[in-house]
Protein backbone atom coordinates (compact mmCIF):
# COMPACT_ATOMS: atom_id res chain seq x y z
CA UNK A 1 0.00 0.00 0.00
CA UNK A 2 1.62 3.19 -1.06
CA UNK A 3 1.26 5.59 1.88
CA UNK A 4 0.67 8.55 -1.06
CA UNK A 5 -2.95 7.00 -1.89
CA UNK A 6 -5.33 10.06 -1.75
CA UNK A 7 -8.24 10.48 0.85
CA UNK A 8 -10.79 9.28 -1.76
CA UNK A 9 -9.07 6.37 -2.67
CA UNK A 10 -8.23 5.70 0.79
CA UNK A 11 -11.65 5.75 1.59
CA UNK A 12 -12.77 3.73 -1.60
CA UNK A 13 -10.11 0.68 -0.34
CA UNK A 14 -11.76 0.58 2.77
CA UNK A 15 -15.29 0.79 1.90
CA UNK A 16 -14.82 -1.52 -0.99
CA UNK A 17 -12.99 -4.20 1.67
CA UNK A 18 -9.75 -4.07 0.17
CA UNK A 19 -8.32 -2.34 3.13
CA UNK A 20 -9.57 -2.08 6.57
CA UNK A 21 -9.10 0.99 8.55
CA UNK A 22 -7.36 -0.73 11.24
CA UNK A 23 -4.42 -1.79 8.65
CA UNK A 24 -4.65 1.74 7.09
CA UNK A 25 -4.14 3.43 10.52
CA UNK A 26 -1.53 1.23 11.98
CA UNK A 27 0.73 1.51 8.34
CA UNK A 28 0.55 5.61 8.71
CA UNK A 29 1.27 5.37 12.51
CA UNK A 30 4.42 3.23 11.69
CA UNK A 31 5.26 5.58 8.93
CA UNK A 32 5.13 8.75 11.09
CA UNK A 33 7.22 6.69 13.71
CA UNK A 34 9.76 6.10 10.72
CA UNK A 35 10.11 9.26 8.98
CA UNK A 36 8.60 11.87 11.02
CA UNK A 37 11.09 12.82 12.95
CA UNK A 38 13.47 13.77 9.45
CA UNK A 39 10.38 16.57 8.68
CA UNK A 40 8.85 16.93 12.59
CA UNK A 41 5.64 17.28 11.03
CA UNK A 42 2.92 15.15 13.08
CA UNK A 43 3.54 16.75 16.79
CA UNK A 44 1.04 15.79 18.60
CA UNK A 45 -0.98 11.40 18.26
CA UNK A 46 -3.38 10.35 19.84
CA UNK A 47 -2.35 6.34 19.00
CA UNK A 48 -4.96 4.07 21.06
CA UNK A 49 -8.33 6.16 20.82
CA UNK A 50 -7.37 6.27 16.87
CA UNK A 51 -6.68 2.62 16.55
CA UNK A 52 -9.98 1.89 18.30
CA UNK A 53 -11.58 4.21 15.97
CA UNK A 54 -10.32 2.24 12.93
CA UNK A 55 -12.05 -0.87 14.79
CA UNK A 56 -15.03 0.65 15.17
CA UNK A 57 -15.55 2.07 11.67
CA UNK A 58 -14.21 -1.45 10.22
CA UNK A 59 -16.95 -3.07 12.83
CA UNK A 60 -19.70 -0.34 11.57
CA UNK A 61 -18.90 -1.48 7.90
CA UNK A 62 -19.24 -5.32 8.53
CA UNK A 63 -22.46 -4.52 9.71
CA UNK A 64 -23.70 -1.93 6.75
CA UNK A 65 -22.96 0.97 8.37
CA UNK A 66 -21.12 3.96 6.26
CA UNK A 67 -20.72 7.15 8.36
CA UNK A 68 -19.53 9.47 5.07
CA UNK A 69 -17.40 10.19 2.69
CA UNK A 70 -14.20 9.94 4.81
CA UNK A 71 -15.20 6.41 6.83
CA UNK A 72 -12.19 5.14 8.30
CA UNK A 73 -9.34 7.58 6.27
CA UNK A 74 -6.92 8.57 9.14
CA UNK A 75 -6.08 12.42 8.97
CA UNK A 76 -4.17 15.61 11.29
CA UNK A 77 -5.50 18.79 11.72
CA UNK A 78 -3.26 21.87 12.50
CA UNK A 79 -2.66 22.31 15.96
CA UNK A 80 -4.34 25.34 16.61
CA UNK A 81 -7.80 23.24 16.39
CA UNK A 82 -9.49 21.93 19.39
CA UNK A 83 -9.68 17.94 19.50
CA UNK A 84 -11.21 16.76 22.95
CA UNK A 85 -8.36 15.04 24.83
CA UNK A 86 -5.45 16.41 23.20
CA UNK A 87 -3.31 19.74 23.95
CA UNK A 88 -4.19 22.75 21.79
CA UNK A 89 -1.00 25.08 22.51
CA UNK A 90 -0.93 26.94 18.99
CA UNK A 91 3.02 26.21 19.85
CA UNK A 92 3.46 28.55 22.59
CA UNK A 93 5.12 27.42 25.80
CA UNK A 94 2.71 29.90 28.11
CA UNK A 95 -0.37 26.97 26.83
CA UNK A 96 1.85 23.94 27.23
CA UNK A 97 -0.36 22.27 29.69
CA UNK A 98 -3.62 23.17 28.21
CA UNK A 99 -5.77 19.93 26.89
CA UNK A 100 -9.00 20.82 24.93
CA UNK A 101 -12.28 18.90 26.48
CA UNK A 102 -14.45 19.45 23.13
CA UNK A 103 -14.02 19.65 19.56
CA UNK A 104 -13.91 22.60 16.98
CA UNK A 105 -16.43 22.35 14.56
CA UNK A 106 -14.26 21.26 11.41
CA UNK A 107 -13.47 18.39 13.82
CA UNK A 108 -16.69 17.64 14.90
CA UNK A 109 -17.82 17.67 11.46
CA UNK A 110 -14.52 15.81 9.81
CA UNK A 111 -15.54 12.73 12.44
CA UNK A 112 -19.26 12.49 11.60
CA UNK A 113 -18.00 12.26 8.09
CA UNK A 114 -16.19 9.01 9.12
CA UNK A 115 -12.42 10.79 9.29
CA UNK A 116 -10.27 9.66 12.03
CA UNK A 117 -8.05 12.67 13.89
CA UNK A 118 -4.94 10.72 14.65
CA UNK A 119 -3.33 13.54 15.78
CA UNK A 120 -2.04 17.14 15.05
CA UNK A 121 0.35 18.77 12.48
CA UNK A 122 2.72 21.77 14.15
CA UNK A 123 2.44 25.54 13.61
CA UNK A 124 4.68 28.26 13.99
CA UNK A 125 4.40 30.14 17.20
CA UNK A 126 1.22 31.95 17.80
CA UNK A 127 0.80 30.97 14.05
CA UNK A 128 2.87 34.21 13.99
CA UNK A 129 4.49 33.34 10.45
CA UNK A 130 3.66 32.93 6.97
CA UNK A 131 6.73 31.75 5.71
CA UNK A 132 8.00 29.10 8.57
CA UNK A 133 6.98 26.69 10.98
CA UNK A 134 9.06 26.72 14.06
CA UNK A 135 6.89 26.17 17.35
CA UNK A 136 8.05 26.87 20.92
CA UNK A 137 7.46 23.29 22.06
CA UNK A 138 7.96 21.14 18.90
CA UNK A 139 10.53 23.39 17.12
CA UNK A 140 11.11 23.50 13.60
CA UNK A 141 9.37 21.72 10.61
CA UNK A 142 11.43 21.01 7.88
CA UNK A 143 10.33 20.40 4.08
CA UNK A 144 10.61 16.93 3.02
CA UNK A 145 11.95 17.95 -0.48
CA UNK A 146 14.38 19.22 1.09
CA UNK A 147 15.37 19.69 5.14
CA UNK A 148 17.04 22.55 4.91
CA UNK A 149 14.73 24.14 3.38
CA UNK A 150 10.88 25.57 4.84
CA UNK A 151 7.75 24.49 4.72
CA UNK A 152 6.66 27.66 4.79
CA UNK A 153 4.13 28.79 7.93
CA UNK A 154 1.78 29.06 9.53
CA UNK A 155 0.31 25.52 8.44
CA UNK A 156 3.70 23.87 7.26
CA UNK A 157 3.74 20.90 9.55
CA UNK A 158 0.07 19.69 7.80
CA UNK A 159 1.63 20.57 4.18
CA UNK A 160 5.03 18.63 5.12
CA UNK A 161 3.41 16.26 6.40
CA UNK A 162 1.03 15.31 3.13
CA UNK A 163 4.44 15.60 0.96
CA UNK A 164 6.50 13.17 3.57
CA UNK A 165 2.91 10.92 3.51
CA UNK A 166 2.36 11.14 7.10
CA UNK A 167 -1.30 11.66 6.61
CA UNK A 168 -4.02 11.56 4.13
CA UNK A 169 -5.56 14.93 4.71
CA UNK A 170 -5.11 17.79 6.55
CA UNK A 171 -6.98 20.92 8.14
CA UNK A 172 -5.35 24.01 8.16
CA UNK A 173 -6.11 28.04 8.19
CA UNK A 174 -5.19 30.74 6.03
CA UNK A 175 -5.62 34.37 7.19
CA UNK A 176 -2.18 35.46 5.36
CA UNK A 177 -1.35 32.96 2.73
CA UNK A 178 -0.82 29.88 5.79
CA UNK A 179 -2.20 27.21 3.83
CA UNK A 180 -1.60 28.29 0.42
CA UNK A 181 2.17 29.06 1.03
CA UNK A 182 3.13 25.62 2.54
CA UNK A 183 1.08 23.73 0.15
CA UNK A 184 2.94 25.80 -2.62
CA UNK A 185 6.32 25.13 -1.37
CA UNK A 186 6.00 21.67 -0.43
CA UNK A 187 3.84 20.63 -3.51
CA UNK A 188 0.59 19.40 -2.21
CA UNK A 189 -3.02 21.38 -2.72
CA UNK A 190 -4.66 23.64 -0.42
CA UNK A 191 -8.08 25.84 -0.45
CA UNK A 192 -8.93 28.88 1.41
CA UNK A 193 -12.22 28.82 0.86
CA UNK A 194 -14.50 31.49 -0.04
CA UNK A 195 -14.74 33.95 3.90
CA UNK A 196 -17.25 32.73 5.93
CA UNK A 197 -17.93 29.23 4.06
CA UNK A 198 -16.67 27.17 7.39
CA UNK A 199 -17.27 27.55 10.63
CA UNK A 200 -14.21 29.30 12.49
CA UNK A 201 -15.94 27.83 16.25
CA UNK A 202 -12.54 26.02 18.24
CA UNK A 203 -10.04 27.19 15.85
CA UNK A 204 -8.80 29.40 18.77
CA UNK A 205 -6.37 30.06 21.34
CA UNK A 206 -6.83 28.22 24.40
CA UNK A 207 -9.96 28.90 26.82
CA UNK A 208 -13.39 29.25 26.83
CA UNK A 209 -15.28 29.32 23.37
CA UNK A 210 -14.64 32.79 21.57
CA UNK A 211 -17.05 35.12 21.38
CA UNK A 212 -18.95 35.25 18.00
CA UNK A 213 -16.96 38.19 15.63
CA UNK A 214 -17.49 39.37 12.31
CA UNK A 215 -13.76 40.11 12.36
CA UNK A 216 -12.95 37.07 9.96
CA UNK A 217 -13.53 38.80 6.49
CA UNK A 218 -10.12 37.95 5.68
CA UNK A 219 -9.11 34.70 7.44
CA UNK A 220 -10.85 31.56 6.89
CA UNK A 221 -9.80 27.12 7.48
CA UNK A 222 -9.73 25.12 5.35
CA UNK A 223 -8.27 21.59 4.02
CA UNK A 224 -4.89 20.70 2.36
CA UNK A 225 -4.80 17.02 0.52
CA UNK A 226 -2.94 15.28 -2.52
CA UNK A 227 -5.68 15.92 -4.70
CA UNK A 228 -7.79 18.69 -5.57
CA UNK A 229 -10.75 15.90 -5.02
CA UNK A 230 -9.92 15.45 -2.20
CA UNK A 231 -10.20 19.29 -1.25
CA UNK A 232 -13.87 19.27 -2.49
CA UNK A 233 -14.92 16.41 -0.55
CA UNK A 234 -13.29 18.04 2.78
CA UNK A 235 -15.13 21.33 2.24
CA UNK A 236 -18.40 19.43 1.24
CA UNK A 237 -18.52 17.77 4.81
CA UNK A 238 -16.94 20.73 6.77
CA UNK A 239 -18.42 24.45 5.34
CA UNK A 240 -22.22 25.60 5.99
CA UNK A 241 -23.46 27.05 9.07
CA UNK A 242 -23.75 26.45 12.77
CA UNK A 243 -26.00 27.80 15.33
CA UNK A 244 -28.54 30.75 14.56
CA UNK A 245 -27.61 30.73 11.24
CA UNK A 246 -28.37 27.15 10.24
CA UNK A 247 -31.91 27.68 11.89
CA UNK A 248 -32.26 30.26 8.68
CA UNK A 249 -30.59 28.87 6.18
CA UNK A 250 -28.60 25.10 4.58
CA UNK A 251 -25.53 25.36 2.32
CA UNK A 252 -24.39 23.24 -0.23
CA UNK A 253 -22.18 23.12 -2.49
CA UNK A 254 -22.63 25.04 -6.11
CA UNK A 255 -21.42 23.01 -9.31
CA UNK A 256 -18.73 24.17 -11.15
CA UNK A 257 -19.28 26.44 -14.32
CA UNK A 258 -17.08 23.41 -16.67
CA UNK A 259 -16.41 20.12 -16.11
CA UNK A 260 -13.83 20.34 -19.18
CA UNK A 261 -10.68 22.33 -19.69
CA UNK A 262 -11.72 23.37 -23.24
CA UNK A 263 -15.08 25.25 -21.42
CA UNK A 264 -12.82 26.97 -19.21
CA UNK A 265 -11.83 30.90 -19.39
CA UNK A 266 -9.09 31.84 -17.50
CA UNK A 267 -7.58 35.20 -16.57
CA UNK A 268 -3.64 34.82 -15.61
CA UNK A 269 -0.56 37.64 -14.58
CA UNK A 270 2.27 35.64 -13.84
CA UNK A 271 4.50 38.14 -12.80
CA UNK A 272 4.52 42.22 -11.66
CA UNK A 273 7.06 44.41 -10.42
CA UNK A 274 5.42 44.78 -7.21
CA UNK A 275 6.39 41.18 -6.41
CA UNK A 276 8.66 39.69 -9.43
CA UNK A 277 8.77 36.05 -9.50
CA UNK A 278 12.32 34.20 -9.95
CA UNK A 279 13.10 33.09 -13.24
CA UNK A 280 12.71 29.08 -11.94
CA UNK A 281 9.25 29.99 -10.91
CA UNK A 282 8.18 32.06 -13.80
CA UNK A 283 9.59 29.52 -16.15
CA UNK A 284 7.55 26.92 -14.13
CA UNK A 285 4.23 28.97 -13.93
CA UNK A 286 4.75 30.00 -17.81
CA UNK A 287 5.05 26.11 -18.99
CA UNK A 288 1.57 25.44 -17.55
CA UNK A 289 -0.24 27.65 -18.86
CA UNK A 290 0.88 27.12 -22.10
CA UNK A 291 0.00 23.85 -21.57
CA UNK A 292 -3.54 24.87 -20.47
CA UNK A 293 -3.95 26.84 -23.59
CA UNK A 294 -3.56 23.94 -26.02
CA UNK A 295 -5.38 21.70 -23.59
CA UNK A 296 -8.26 24.42 -24.83
CA UNK A 297 -8.32 26.96 -22.22
CA UNK A 298 -9.47 30.13 -23.28
CA UNK A 299 -6.40 32.45 -21.99
CA UNK A 300 -7.06 36.03 -21.12
CA UNK A 301 -3.79 38.05 -19.46
CA UNK A 302 -3.93 40.80 -17.67
CA UNK A 303 -5.27 42.20 -13.94
CA UNK A 304 -9.21 42.92 -13.89
CA UNK A 305 -10.50 46.56 -14.53
CA UNK A 306 -10.39 48.16 -11.06
CA UNK A 307 -8.33 46.20 -9.56
CA UNK A 308 -4.77 47.94 -8.78
CA UNK A 309 -2.53 45.09 -7.47
CA UNK A 310 0.00 47.15 -5.37
CA UNK A 311 -3.09 49.14 -3.87
CA UNK A 312 -4.94 46.21 -3.01
CA UNK A 313 -1.84 44.33 -1.42
CA UNK A 314 -1.33 47.94 0.82
CA UNK A 315 -5.39 47.66 1.86
CA UNK A 316 -4.69 43.74 2.44
CA UNK A 317 -1.37 44.98 5.09
CA UNK A 318 -3.78 47.94 6.53
CA UNK A 319 -7.10 45.39 7.33
CA UNK A 320 -5.03 42.23 8.49
CA UNK A 321 -3.38 45.22 11.14
CA UNK A 322 -7.40 45.59 11.90
CA UNK A 323 -8.05 42.02 12.46
CA UNK A 324 -5.15 42.39 15.05
CA UNK A 325 -6.02 45.07 16.58
CA UNK A 326 -9.52 43.61 17.07
CA UNK A 327 -7.82 40.69 18.62
CA UNK A 328 -5.80 43.09 21.08
CA UNK A 329 -8.49 46.12 22.09
CA UNK A 330 -5.72 48.00 23.86
CA UNK A 331 -3.30 48.55 20.87
CA UNK A 332 -2.68 51.94 19.30
CA UNK A 333 -4.60 51.82 15.51
CA UNK A 334 -5.17 53.99 12.96
CA UNK A 335 -7.57 56.95 13.25
CA UNK A 336 -11.10 56.09 11.92
CA UNK A 337 -11.22 57.60 8.99
CA UNK A 338 -7.99 55.60 7.42
CA UNK A 339 -10.28 52.81 9.08
CA UNK A 340 -13.61 53.75 6.11
CA UNK A 341 -11.69 54.35 3.44
CA UNK A 342 -9.24 51.17 3.93
CA UNK A 343 -12.80 49.22 4.34
CA UNK A 344 -14.35 51.16 0.94
CA UNK A 345 -11.02 50.01 -1.16
CA UNK A 346 -11.79 46.24 0.23
CA UNK A 347 -15.42 46.25 -1.01
CA UNK A 348 -14.26 48.19 -4.47
CA UNK A 349 -11.96 45.30 -4.89
CA UNK A 350 -14.76 42.82 -3.94
CA UNK A 351 -17.27 44.08 -6.51
CA UNK A 352 -14.30 44.60 -9.13
CA UNK A 353 -13.85 41.02 -8.58
CA UNK A 354 -17.21 40.03 -8.94
CA UNK A 355 -17.64 42.14 -12.62
CA UNK A 356 -14.39 40.17 -14.18
CA UNK A 357 -16.30 36.99 -13.13
CA UNK A 358 -19.35 37.37 -15.00
CA UNK A 359 -17.18 36.75 -18.17
CA UNK A 360 -14.17 34.74 -17.36
CA UNK A 361 -14.27 31.60 -14.99
CA UNK A 362 -10.62 31.66 -12.93
CA UNK A 363 -7.95 33.47 -12.52
CA UNK A 364 -4.64 32.53 -12.45
CA UNK A 365 -1.51 33.47 -10.57
CA UNK A 366 1.78 32.57 -8.80
CA UNK A 367 1.39 31.31 -4.74
CA UNK A 368 4.75 33.28 -4.50
CA UNK A 369 7.72 34.78 -6.19
CA UNK A 370 9.72 32.58 -4.96
CA UNK A 371 10.36 28.24 -4.33
CA UNK A 372 10.79 27.09 -0.71
CA UNK A 373 14.23 29.13 0.54
CA UNK A 374 16.20 27.94 3.77
CA UNK A 375 15.59 27.84 7.06
CA UNK A 376 16.11 31.98 8.57
CA UNK A 377 16.03 32.67 12.32
CA UNK A 378 16.96 36.00 12.49
CA UNK A 379 14.46 38.81 13.79
CA UNK A 380 11.51 38.91 11.10
CA UNK A 381 12.44 42.73 10.02
CA UNK A 382 15.83 41.54 9.02
CA UNK A 383 15.09 38.66 7.02
CA UNK A 384 15.53 38.27 3.56
CA UNK A 385 15.56 35.85 0.90
CA UNK A 386 18.02 34.71 -1.62
CA UNK A 387 17.39 34.20 -5.12
CA UNK A 388 19.12 34.35 -8.27
CA UNK A 389 18.06 37.66 -9.23
CA UNK A 390 18.86 39.34 -6.10
CA UNK A 391 17.61 39.26 -1.97
CA UNK A 392 14.56 40.33 -1.53
CA UNK A 393 12.38 41.63 1.41
CA UNK A 394 10.68 38.47 3.37
CA UNK A 395 7.39 40.16 3.21
CA UNK A 396 7.19 40.29 0.05
CA UNK A 397 5.65 36.74 -0.34
CA UNK A 398 2.39 38.24 0.62
CA UNK A 399 1.89 40.13 -2.62
CA UNK A 400 0.17 37.02 -4.78
CA UNK A 401 -1.61 35.80 -1.45
CA UNK A 402 -3.53 38.96 -1.17
CA UNK A 403 -5.72 39.02 -4.16
CA UNK A 404 -8.21 36.47 -2.67
CA UNK A 405 -7.53 37.49 0.59
CA UNK A 406 -8.96 40.88 0.41
CA UNK A 407 -12.22 40.19 -1.64
CA UNK A 408 -12.50 36.90 0.42
CA UNK A 409 -12.52 34.99 -2.93
CA UNK A 410 -12.07 31.44 -3.26
CA UNK A 411 -7.89 30.23 -3.91
CA UNK A 412 -6.75 26.91 -4.55
CA UNK A 413 -3.02 26.37 -4.32
CA UNK A 414 -2.02 23.40 -6.62
CA UNK A 415 1.31 21.73 -7.64
CA UNK A 416 2.40 23.51 -11.06
CA UNK A 417 5.33 21.43 -11.41
CA UNK A 418 9.54 21.28 -10.08
CA UNK A 419 11.55 24.26 -10.74
CA UNK A 420 15.39 23.93 -12.04
CA UNK A 421 16.30 22.84 -8.44
CA UNK A 422 14.03 20.26 -7.96
CA UNK A 423 11.47 22.46 -5.70
CA UNK A 424 7.68 22.45 -5.78
CA UNK A 425 6.29 25.37 -8.05
CA UNK A 426 2.52 26.44 -7.24
CA UNK A 427 0.32 28.01 -9.31
CA UNK A 428 -2.96 29.61 -7.39
CA UNK A 429 -6.59 29.20 -8.93
CA UNK A 430 -8.89 32.05 -7.59
CA UNK A 431 -12.90 32.06 -8.15
CA UNK A 432 -15.85 33.83 -7.83
CA UNK A 433 -16.81 34.14 -4.37
CA UNK A 434 -19.03 30.62 -3.43
CA UNK A 435 -18.45 29.37 -6.44
CA UNK A 436 -15.55 27.55 -4.34
CA UNK A 437 -15.92 24.23 -7.20
CA UNK A 438 -14.96 26.29 -10.12
CA UNK A 439 -11.61 26.93 -8.71
CA UNK A 440 -11.23 23.19 -7.25
CA UNK A 441 -12.73 21.63 -10.81
CA UNK A 442 -10.46 23.18 -12.69
CA UNK A 443 -7.45 22.77 -10.43
CA UNK A 444 -8.75 19.00 -10.62
CA UNK A 445 -8.94 19.05 -14.70
CA UNK A 446 -5.74 21.31 -15.10
CA UNK A 447 -3.72 18.14 -13.43
CA UNK A 448 -4.33 16.02 -16.09
CA UNK A 449 -1.94 18.48 -18.56
CA UNK A 450 0.23 20.23 -15.96
CA UNK A 451 1.56 19.47 -12.70
CA UNK A 452 0.09 17.63 -9.87
CA UNK A 453 1.12 15.99 -6.68
CA UNK A 454 4.27 13.82 -7.29
CA UNK A 455 6.25 12.47 -4.35
CA UNK A 456 9.47 13.64 -2.73
CA UNK A 457 12.69 12.22 -4.01
CA UNK A 458 13.29 9.23 -1.99
CA UNK A 459 9.58 7.91 -2.02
Amino acid sequence: MTPFLTATEAAAEVRGGELTSRALTERLLARIDQVGPVVNAVVELRREEALRAAAEADAALARGDHAGPLHGVPMTVKESFNVAGMPTTWGNPDFARYVADWDATVVARLRAAGAIVVGKSNVHRMLEDFGQTVSGIHGRTRNPWNPARTPGGSSGGGAAALAAGLTYLEYGSDLVGSIRIPAGFCGVYGLKPTAGLVPQRGFQPPGPPALPSEMTYLSAVGPLARSAGDLRTALRVTAGPEGEAAKAYRWELPPPRHTRLDGFRAGFVLDHPGAPVTGEVGAVLSDAVDALGRAGVKLVEGWPDGVDPVRAAETFGFHVGLFFAHQQPDADFAPLTEVVARERERMAARAAWARYFEDVDVFLCPVGFTTAFPHDDRPFADRMIATAEGERRYDDQVFWITHASLPGLPAVAAPAGLSRGGLPVGLQVLGPRFEDDTALTFAELAAEVAGGFTPPPGD
